[in-house]
């Protein structure tokens, strides 16, 4: 209901609302979602809990060390779309984390994940959110977004996404790691 409601304002209002953040409690799980749509660019960051990333690594039988090496990062599903009436694309490796010390951070990119993996013996790729990616009008992507982060900690993501040869930036306001997470 909140969700086609946030869809009917969207469309009704414009993109001026439309770059509103949302935030979404699952009243199941406890777990956090935060949404924003912003001039056609659609993210979204959802809490994923360490048991959660195990399993999907176990299910494919990879490695114990592949899911060891997330140790010390705090796990998101990401959803990235686009919403837009022109192609978008965007590039993690320009997109940071900033925790409440006023500190810049960079994300680890899927290549940089794909390269660790790769030394631990696995050839697994399809988890992490692709590094850059250009979309068509309609078009989405997702995977896991990594910040280097204890569970509970809170953080801002300063994200930009190209369209019509302009860079552009947005920003998730007050993202927190699950309290419990972390991989162990």
């Amino acid at each position: 209901m909140r969700s086609l409601l946030t869809v009917t304002l969207l469309t009704l209002c414009g993109w001026a609302l439309a770059a509103q953040q949302v935030e979404i409690i699952n009243p199941e799980t406890g777990l956090k979602s935060w949404k924003k749509l912003d001039r056609g660019f659609s993210i979204e960051l959802v809490q994923i809990l360490p048991e959660f990333v195990e399993a999907t690594y176990a299910s494919r039988d990879l490695p114990r060390a592949l899911y060891a090496s997330m140790k010390g990062y705090c796990i998101f599903g990401t959803v990235v779309r686009n919403e837009s009436d022109a192609p978008l694309s965007y590039r993690v490796a320009e997109w940071r984390y900033v925790t409440r010390d006023g500190k810049r951070h960079r994300l680890r990119t899927k290549s940089e994940w794909i390269a660790v993996w790769r030394k631990l013996g696995a050839d697994f790729s399809y988890s992490i959110l692709p590094d850059d990616i250009e979309f068509d009008v309609g078009d989405w992507a997702q995977g896991f977004t990594t910040p280097k982060i204890a569970p509970g900690t809170r953080f801002d993501l300063i994200y930009t996404w190209r369209q019509h040869g302009k860079i552009l930036t947005g920003k998730l306001e007050n993202l927190e790691c699950p309290q419990g997470s972390g991989l162990r």
